[in-house]
This record gives structure tokens, sequence and C-alpha cells, in this order.
């Protein structure tokens, strides 16, 4: 086999140019987290009950939980530990398809809860996954543990 250098340089660039795009391209539709998949356990009415608990990084600012089983709640609040949090929103997005955006803006001290957030309406709020963006404060502290509550 007689090969011409200059066109078998050539074609293992374009190999390599080929297989640079396809990785840059694979990690950026990678998601930086898995989401978290939950089914909260029953009980009674105006108890507060845990949805779910994710790690807030300090590379993501967004993070979701998506709910199954059990899930009409009229009520939800986060809960933060290991380090300060700044909730900015949410979005919950209901068993229609339905998502309800929700402006919180609220600074969450380590160890603190958020307000308590209603959600409108009643047989239409069955949560089908909750998605909140987030800033979180404490670098030098470690990360955020967040947990989801939800009342009946």
């Amino acid at each position: 086999m007689n090969r011409n250098p200059k066109k078998l340089k050539a074609s293992l660039k374009r190999r390599a140019l080929a297989a640079a795009i396809v990785m840059l391209v694979m990690i950026w539709m990678t998601p930086a987290k898995a989401q978290l998949h939950t089914a909260p356990r029953g009980g009674p009415a105006g108890s507060w009950r845990a949805i779910g608990t994710t790690e807030a990084g300090f590379q993501a600012d967004h993070d979701g939980i998506v709910v199954h089983g059990f899930n009409d709640f009229r009520r939800i609040k986060f809960k933060v530990t290991g380090a300060p949090l700044n909730l900015q929103r949410l979005v919950v997005t209901y068993e229609s398809g339905t998502p309800e955006r929700i402006d919180v803006r609220h600074n969450i001290p380590e160890g603190g809860e958020s307000r308590q957030i209603d959600l409108p309406g009643s047989g239409r709020r069955r949560i089908r996954r909750i998605d909140f963006w987030y800033d979180t404060k404490g670098l030098l502290k470690g990360r955020a543990h967040v947990t989801v509550f939800g009342m009946k």
C-alpha cells in the first residue's frame, strides 16, 4: 500500500476534530447532576412530609425533584442544612403538565427553612416535579443539603 502522507495526515486531523466535536457535544448535553426521583409517604392531612432531598453544589445553580406516588400537596417549603442557600425561584409542574413559576428570592440560613409556599387550586395540585434555582452561599462551609417538604 502506497499512501500519500499528506492525505493521511489530513485524514487524521479531520478524524481528531470530529472526535473532539462529538466529545464536546456529549459533555454539553450531559446534565451536571442526575435528577432526584422520589415517592413521598402518605400521612395525616395537615402534617409535613418530606418530598425529597438533594445536595446543592457550587457548580450548579438548578436542581429538580421528580415526584411519584402520593403528591397532592397544598403547601411546600424548603429546609437547608450544611450551608446557607439563596433560593431564587421555583417551577412546580403539575400532573397535568401545567408549570407554575414562583419567584421566591429568599436567603435561607444554614439550618433554616423557607416560608411556606401555597399552591393554588384543589385537585390540580398533584405535583409531577419541582425545579428550583439557587445561589449557594457557603463555599467555605460545605455543600447545602436541601429537603423539600409538602403539606396535604
